[in-house]
């Protein structure tokens, strides 16, 4: 697959620029990664006007040749817009440096990183692979706050962050030499100014419309009274239920400050095939080695299943309809319902954080097709462009991600 062509937005000394990234995609049998540019130089502009005239405009440039380029030229201004995950503050780094490795800093940290290492290996920059190979920690960025822990590791965030301060202006005078604004032709300039202003304008309005929107929200929700709230919600303990492979499955799951915990153990979930075979598990077995046994209000749920009261009912929010997805990413984004793309996620991630299991966060990066393709869908914003077909290997990845949760069911 082809991955796409990203644009990106970079803090640099002489202010911040936009220009367009194509991570690593194979072609021919060949791996290449690329930036809007041509022979030495890096074409950066100063505004999303600018760089939307140049890309429906100008031919000669090194992305001309990629596989997704003729989508490029029909994007509007919005959709040439870089995105939160993809504005990289270059310039700031010396003052992220200088806080503690938490895992906000060390995040954004890394991911400045990753996009200056593609940058020093496209335009050839070696003075930035000389700075970022002086220092181990560059090297770990990716693994987060872990390797900067205990006596050992607080030696290695010193040295990178004593590094960067003496050395990071290097990595920003190579950046700034090879950074050009090419002519872009003034017609197209024009058009795609007024788009930009137009596009401005109806931000402004749409927050204001939400600032309306959440006022009123907030004066209906004090005229209102609270209700009953249920069982359940008072235990804080959630049923849920699971759709995959032509089976539903059902089992529980509560947060303990944001983290979620299962009905199960040793990273298998416990689960029956129905309500009633559910509350039948919970009365006759003896639970006092599962992991929500540790739930201050475990014993209330024990109590109820013993004595037979015990009424298991899913809220819609609860269900879980994996079945299908895998095959529905294959057909592309419109094929897939994001409302069920988006529950089937969270309970992908909440059963890995559970079992301590980093495949899921690490297939659903951002910086991996999957992640990629499947964050669209789930939050649309008319300034990123659209992943391009085939999605066969984010299918087969998905499919992946969904067995390994199968095969984490314990059927009771």
């Amino acid at each position: 697959m082809a991955q796409d062509i990203v644009p990106i937005e970079l803090g640099l000394p002489q202010g911040d620029v936009v220009t367009l990234w194509a991570p690593r995609w194979r072609e021919d049998g060949e791996e290449w990664e690329a930036f809007l540019g041509h022979e030495d130089d890096l074409y950066a502009f100063p505004d999303t006007a600018q760089l939307a005239a140049f890309v429906r405009t100008a031919t000669e440039h090194d992305l001309s040749d990629h596989p997704a380029w003729h989508l490029v030229p029909a994007l509007s201004v919005a959709e040439l817009m870089p995105d939160e995950e993809h504005q990289y503050d270059l310039v700031g780094v010396p003052e992220l440096a200088a806080d503690e490795p938490d895992t906000w800093t060390v995040g954004e940290l890394a991911d400045i990183v990753a996009i200056v290492r593609s940058l020093a290996d496209v335009c050839e920059l070696d003075e930035v692979h000389d700075v970022l190979n002086s220092a181990d920690g560059f090297s770990v960025l990716d693994q987060g706050t872990l390797p900067f822990t205990g006596r050992d590791g607080e030696r290695l965030w010193t040295d990178l962050a004593q590094t960067i301060a003496e050395r990071w202006d290097e990595v920003l005078d190579a950046l700034d030499s090879v950074v050009a604004v090419p002519d872009v032709d003034a017609a197209a300039l024009e058009k795609s100014a007024e788009e930009l202003a137009a596009f401005n304008a109806e931000a402004v309005e749409a927050v204001d419309d939400d600032l309306d929107a959440a006022e009123d929200a907030e004066d209906d929700a004090e005229e209102e009274e609270d209700g009953p709230v249920g069982f359940w919600a008072e235990v804080g303990i959630d049923p849920i239920k699971i759709i995959t492979d032509g089976s539903e499955y059902y089992t529980l799951r509560c947060y303990l400050d944001d983290v979620p915990v299962f009905l199960g153990s040793a990273g298998k979930i416990d689960v029956a095939t129905s309500a009633r075979g559910l509350a039948k598990f919970l009365a006759n077995e003896d639970l006092a080695d599962n992991d929500l046994a540790e739930v201050s209000t475990w014993s209330e749920v024990a109590v109820k299943a013993t004595d037979g009261s015990l009424d298991v009912e899913v809220d819609t929010d609860n269900t879980y309809v994996l079945q299908g997805l895998g095959d529905d990413l294959g057909e592309g984004v419109d094929a897939v319902d994001p409302v069920q793309l988006d529950l089937a996620l969270e309970l992908l991630n909440d059963a890995a954080d559970w079992a301590g299991d980093d495949t899921v966060a690490e297939s659903l990066s951002q910086s991996e097709s999957l992640g990629w393709l499947v964050s669209y869908v789930v939050a649309p914003d008319p300034t990123r462009m659209a992943p391009s077909a085939p999605f066969d290997a984010e299918a087969a990845t998905w499919n992946k991600l969904v067995q390994n949760l199968e095969d984490r069911l314990r059927v009771r």
